[in-house]
């Protein structure tokens, strides 16, 4: 086995002080960081009812299944590479083990473009939600980048914090939105408008459907975040036992709480009707459902909630870039102090405070743009956040693709793991996967807003991908000028642990 396959990040030997993430993090508390990033109450309040718009096709619920079990297949192989590449590299560290260095910090390189996107992208939706419904709810009127700069420092100040601590501000926001889509169910189920309808589970009528593959293109959205479990290796209590079961029952549980709750608003409104409703309200879907039953107060929280639902994934996505960075500080492939933690909190400082200093930087720029420009009132949400998370999520899409394939090479000829984990697994992954990838490609028009053809559509996506090559390119000149620097990429340590290890 080679280094980075044997080392235990609960090892004080491989502890400098500088380097440290510290942390207690259970199973609980890690689904929760991982079901944040996903964020329930936006997926079923504004996931679902633009699948419903895009689609029109009763089997949105159906979808979230398939990309379950999908999912599912990827973190069996997933979870058994995380019991041998231990650092808080994830994804990156994964492809450098099982397809080789350079390739792996392709992978890295593409890893926080994606991120970096879906983060960023959400300050646009967060800041124009918070600016609406202070208007509405307190008749105070701010600029939506006001309001995403308040985002950003909350973000900013929790990402400086232990994990342990913020772990649990991240759980009461969860809970919080599994309360009123439970309260949405409850209501729903009681009153439903014709009865018990199960087109939402019909397999044939599913896979007939002109808009299956839209379908699992917009459904990918709830399940971004799931992998992230792997990322907080060095702050779990057991991180071999810890990751597989978050990693499994977080995916289990957004499956099958998104699959249930759909269906339940598609019972409540009716099954047909459900369709022209999505269409004409979008994202007001559920709070309109709300008030129209007679819980006006519910549906006023429920927009609240909406708004701590994507501070949660906001601050979720945080975590991740700031750890991959922190890791390519560590090795050396970017700057050393990027791989500093705080003395204090053991949080990922440096990374940390890179990430919300782009972040930063980002929203003022599409700030100004939008004020020079005289865009509309929906710039926020229709250009930030359309146009970046879902060059995020094309990009996230295939970075899942090449881990399943790295599990593949990694476990050849490895008799200690089953056929079913190194091989069959992870292949019905990638041909999932790899369709999902496809249909977000073919859809992408629709996805960014754009009517007919776009350079956006040709563009984004190449951008996203081109990422990946510079960091091949990268990879490669290291591999020739910096040989050191090469040999650490995808171990998670640096110069320091090669001291104390030679």
């Amino acid at each position: 086995m080679t280094q980075q396959q044997i080392l235990d990040p609960q090892d004080p030997s491989l502890h400098d002080g500088k380097h440290d993430l510290v942390g207690h993090l259970g199973t609980g508390s890690l689904i929760f960081l991982i079901i944040a990033a996903s964020a329930p109450l936006t997926v079923v309040a504004g996931g679902a009812p633009t699948s419903f718009a895009v689609t029109e096709m009763a089997g949105v619920p159906l979808g979230y299944l398939v990309l379950g079990i999908v999912i599912l297949f990827f973190s069996v192989g997933y979870a058994a590479m995380s019991s041998r590449v231990t650092n808080a590299g994830a994804i990156y560290a994964y492809t450098a083990a099982g397809l080789g260095k350079r390739q792996g910090l392709a992978v890295a390189w593409l890893a926080l473009v994606s991120y970096n996107a879906m983060q960023i992208g959400l300050y646009g939706i967060f800041g124009f939600v918070l600016a609406i419904t202070l208007d509405a709810m307190a008749g105070i009127t701010v600029s939506w980048w006001l309001c995403a700069l308040t985002g950003w420092l909350l973000t900013a100040i929790l990402g400086a914090m232990n994990i342990d601590a913020s772990a649990k501000v991240i759980g009461v926001l969860v809970l919080l939105e599994f309360f009123i889509v439970g309260a949405v169910d409850f209501f729903a189920l009681s009153t439903p408008a014709d009865g018990y309808p199960m087109g939402g589970f019909d397999v044939p009528e599913f896979v007939s459907s002109p808009g299956v593959g839209a379908a699992l293109a917009f459904g990918m959205a709830a399940f971004m975040g799931f992998e992230s479990a792997t990322i907080y290796t060095e702050e779990t209590k057991n991180p071999r036992k810890t990751i597989p079961r978050a990693t499994y029952g977080a995916v289990t549980i957004i499956a099958l709480f998104y699959a249930f709750s759909v269906w339940a608003v598609q019972v409540g409104i009716g099954e047909t009707l459900v369709i022209d409703k999505s269409i004409e309200m979008g994202p007001e879907l559920v709070f309109w459902y709300l008030a129209e039953t007679g819980h006006p107060v519910l549906a006023d929280l429920g927009r609240v909630v909406f708004i701590t639902s994507l501070f949660a994934a906001l601050f979720a996505f945080h975590n991740a870039i700031a750890r991959y960075i922190l890791t390519l500080g560590r090795e050396g492939v970017l700057p050393e102090f990027l791989g500093r933690t705080s003395p204090k909190t053991h949080a990922p400082i440096g990374g940390s405070l890179t990430q919300s200093a782009l972040a930063f930087v980002c929203i003022i720029g599409f700030a100004a743009y939008g004020a020079v420009t005289g865009a509309p009132f929906e710039f926020p949400v229709i250009v930030m956040f359309g146009w970046l998370t879902n060059a995020g999520a094309f990009g996230i899409v295939f970075l899942l693709f090449i881990t399943a394939l790295s599990c593949v090479f990694f476990f050849r000829g490895d008799a200690s793991i089953n056929l079913f984990s190194r091989v069959i697994s992870p292949v019905l992954a990638m041909i999932g996967l790899g369709f999902v990838f496809i249909e977000i490609l073919i859809h992408f028009d629709v996805l960014v807003g754009a009517e007919g053809f776009s350079p956006l559509v040709i563009g984004m996506p190449t951008v996203i991908l081109l990422t990946g090559v510079l960091g091949l390119i990268r990879g490669e000149w290291l591999r020739r000028n910096r040989p050191a620097v090469f040999d650490r990429i995808g171990t998670g340590h640096g110069v320091e642990f090669d001291n104390q290890h030679t």
